[in-house]
């Protein structure tokens, strides 16, 4: 099927952005690492959480995976709390630890875009999507976040799309797509 020209405009131009979407990590055995990842996983974000992910770091002994893991799941708790710089620096070590972990990469993506550094954040989620994620439609969402802050409306419109197709029943991507009207020419 051939496809004319699609423009694509917003409702509103005034809108702020919305809350980005986090991929947290599942960390194996036991002790405060499974402890922080249980917090992350289960959509916590007070700071005593994060207290337990410090001190998992500081005193177990993990894999590089689960003290990757670990870093994004303390990451994610700072995202959370829109600490964005403290979490991008989580993410950050994250990357150093395991480089090919896309959950780094597409929570450092949406901390990118939490301060509005949007080409920081597209290049991240980019990379999170090549690598692979569990949770790909949350990576499509985030992107959809910054092309939107890139002014690439019809790039932004078809990640929106992707997301909601990937999980329909998730309604923050059908939220987004009913402030976008479409015409084709």
């Amino acid at each position: 099927m051939l496809l004319r020209a699609l423009t694509i405009t917003l409702l509103a131009t005034a809108v702020a952005l919305p809350a980005q979407a986090q991929g947290a990590m599942t960390v194996i055995g036991g002790g405060m690492a499974k402890d922080c990842s249980v917090a992350a996983l289960g959509g916590e974000s007070d700071i005593r959480f994060e207290t337990v992910c410090t001190q998992a770091l500081e005193t177990e002994l993990l894999s590089s995976r689960d003290r990757a893991g670990t870093f994004v799941n303390r990451g994610i708790l700072k995202l959370r709390r829109k600490a964005y710089s403290l979490a991008l620096a989580d993410f950050d070590r994250a990357v150093s630890t395991k480089p090919d972990l896309g959950e780094a990469y597409v929570n450092r993506g949406a901390a990118s875009v939490g301060v509005r550094r949007y080409a920081e954040g597209l290049a991240d989620l980019n990379k999170a999507l090549e690598l692979g994620v569990d949770e790909p439609e949350k990576a499509y969402f985030n992107r959809a976040l910054a092309h939107e802050g890139l002014d690439d409306l019809k790039s932004a419109y078809l990640d929106y799309q992707k997301a909601q197709t990937l999980k329909p029943d998730w309604q923050d991507p059908a939220r987004e797509l009913a402030r976008f009207t479409v015409e084709r020419r």
